[in-house]
């Protein structure tokens, strides 16, 4: 679709009204912009790396080098780009979706004029940590005055008996000192049929029809009263969206592991979204959570496939929230991303052997979304999201392949007798292999660089200042390049695993950050300590200039276990957060919302002196 979307609003509209409204002009010519500067930038090192490599006459490694070079080049132009559109909408003050100035929506005491449903599934969860983050919920809505437009659900699709009596007993305990609070609602189901996706679809069904909308909420999810009610106004004023999703943002993580990625979400996050909303407009993605959807279409359309065949690549689809995004846009219901709406957070993995169990899960789903691509009617960015998605994956396992190509068409020569710098076409001579490591490089840190510059500028003072931003953004960054050839590993390890048929279980995840004994984290990356050790002695003995050159690889390969357990600390992460390292803006000015909220200990469910809201209808549970 070209031209300009734009909700129809009379001329009496308000001016909140109207502010809420999602306008998105010249929709194909910025989609042609992105994906002619991916191109063209692929195109750039694709030359540069020809002109290394005809020297000596083109061989059928170097063509193989050459194919595996262009999908990593490709691939790491996405997020660049991204980065640089971003920056350059934020800079100018414009909005991703609009191109114009933001327009405030003025708070002017409407009611809400819709029905919305705050819809929560879980599965084997802590209970008391669930609990506390609703109420934060509630209570920020509380202060909003509009409260009673939202009705709460918790949905359980637990199965271990204790865990479900003490979930009952959270939430009785929940509702006793809410009793004055409308709609609170709780159901576990007998049958887990379809996971997280049958949860939600069951409630559609039964519920539903009562309700405009329902915000989807993860387990670990909090967002703030505002939050949810901007959600509701931009349903409201733009009856074609079917879906808007906020960017939540990392928040209350202890551990050294997880004060990195938490500050990394927190710093890149922002402008890696303008950039993906610029080109998306209205056929953006589906995260799963943090995201409103309007019930009626998304029951209608929203229905998953089965795919043939058995798992991995067979059977239920896993990761759903990709492909109820796809057939909402295909069914003609706009999907946005709204990066603008602050206040939507979530939880992240507080070491690298839990963050590699969720991404196992990941990149399964993922994979099984290959299969869609050919589905009638999809949105061509829809089919994008697809392929992007399973890229994640497969990338690592191309990265992986490239390097050891590089390596063998280095140690060919080498092992031969051969004097390695003189060999034509040389990856460790100067010239051309230089300049093509510094464009790469370029591509990789530049989009890092460009988000530090946006937050010096206008936001220093929510990061500790600019001399602990600068600090904690070269550590990151020093940490992002030594963690990548072991997350690199685990990827290729995990297409692996489903291409040769493993399916995998989807267990509850482990929110509570935990320190890993030396035995669980070496055990973790045994296999990848001793495929780096190898691959260091043989080019160290045969190639000694190129073993330099790979040093950032093998570092992270043997320095795995180390890397793996002392991230998992969370005295290293507290010893970080006392001299200023990797703070963030929800640890700066904390909003209510995660000072109520459980962090590093559970809290009591609900916090006293809960604003009133109106009073409750009968309880649901099953």
């Amino acid at each position: 679709m070209s031209g300009i979307l734009t909700m129809s609003g009379s001329d009496g509209e308000r001016p909140a009204a109207r502010a809420e409204r999602i306008r998105a002009p010249l929709v194909r010519p910025r989609r042609w912009l992105f994906a002619g500067l991916i191109a063209a930038t692929a195109l750039i090192g694709i030359a540069m790396m020809l002109d290394i490599m005809r020297a000596g006459g083109v061989t059928g490694l170097e063509v193989v080098i050459l194919a595996l070079f262009a999908a990593t080049f490709s691939w790491i132009a996405i997020p660049f780009w991204n980065a640089v559109i971003g920056f350059g909408l934020t800079v100018l003050g414009r909005d991703p979706l609009s191109l114009a100035a933001p327009r405030p929506a003025p708070e002017d005491g409407r009611p809400l004029a819709s029905r919305t449903a705050l819809v929560m599934p879980i599965r084997n969860e802590d209970p008391a940590r669930v609990t506390a983050g609703l109420a934060a919920m509630l209570r920020s809505l509380a202060r909003t005055g509009h409260a009673g437009g939202f009705d709460l659900f918790l949905l359980s699709d637990t199965t271990d008996p204790a865990a479900a009596q003490a979930e009952e007993a959270a939430w009785a305990a929940l509702r006793g000192q809410l009793d004055d609070v409308a709609g609170l609602h709780y159901r576990r189901r007998s049958a887990n049929a379809g996971r997280k996706a049958g949860n939600v679809a069951d409630f559609c069904r039964r519920w539903g029809a009562g309700y405009e909308c329902m915000v989807v909420l993860d387990a670990d999810s909090v967002m703030s009263g505002p939050a949810l009610v901007r959600l509701v106004r931009a349903m409201e004023a733009n009856p074609r969206a079917g879906l808007i999703q906020t960017v939540p943002i990392p928040a209350r993580r202890a551990t050294l592991f997880g004060r990195l990625i938490q500050f990394a979400g927190c710093l890149y996050s922002p402008v890696l979204a303008a950039g993906q909303s610029f080109w998306q407009t209205d056929a953006a993605n589906y995260w799963g959570h943090n995201a409103i959807v309007r019930i009626a279409p998304f029951t209608a359309h929203c229905g998953l496939p089965v795919l043939p065949g058995r798992p991995p690549f067979g059977g239920a689809v896993l990761s759903h929230d990709f492909v109820e995004a796809a057939l909402m846009r295909r069914a003609g219901w706009h999907v946005y991303l709204l990066p603008s709406i602050a206040g939507s957070y979530e939880e992240a993995p507080e070491n690298v052997v839990d963050y590699a169990k969720r991404d196992r899960r990941w990149s399964q789903g993922s994979l099984q979304h290959l299969r869609l691509l050919a589905t009638p009617g999809l949105h061509p960015v829809s089919r994008l999201h697809f392929l992007l998605g399973a890229a994640g994956y497969v990338s690592s396992f191309v990265w992986l392949l490239l390097l050891l190509a590089s390596t063998l068409y280095v140690l060919a020569p080498a092992a031969g007798g051969a004097p390695l710098v003189s060999v034509p076409g040389s990856w460790v001579g100067g010239g051309p292999p230089v300049s093509l490591l510094a464009v790469t490089g370029l591509l990789l840190f530049v989009p890092k660089l460009l988000a530090l510059l946006l937050a010096l500028a206008g936001r220093r003072a929510q990061f500790g200042g600019a001399a602990r931003l600068l600090a904690g953004t070269l550590l990151e960054t020093l940490f992002a390049v030594t963690v990548a050839p072991l997350m690199m590993m685990f990827h290729t390890r995990f297409v692996a695993s489903v291409l040769t048929g493993h399916d995998v279980p989807w267990d509850a995840q482990v929110r509570e950050g935990r320190m890993l004994g030396w035995r669980e984290a070496a055990g973790s990356v045994a296999w990848t300590t001793a495929v780096g050790a190898a691959w260091a002695a043989l080019t160290l003995y045969h190639a000694p200039p190129f073993f330099l050159w790979l040093t950032p690889i093998f570092a992270g390969l043997l320095l795995a276990a180390p890397l793996v357990r002392w991230t998992s600390s969370r005295r290293l992460g507290e010893w970080t957060r006392r001299r200023g390292l990797f703070l963030v803006p929800s640890e700066m000015e904390p909003p209510a919302e995660l000072r109520s909220a459980p962090a590093a200990e559970p809290e009591p469910p609900v916090a006293p002196g809960l604003p009133a809201v109106p009073a409750p209808e009968a309880d649901l549970t099953t």
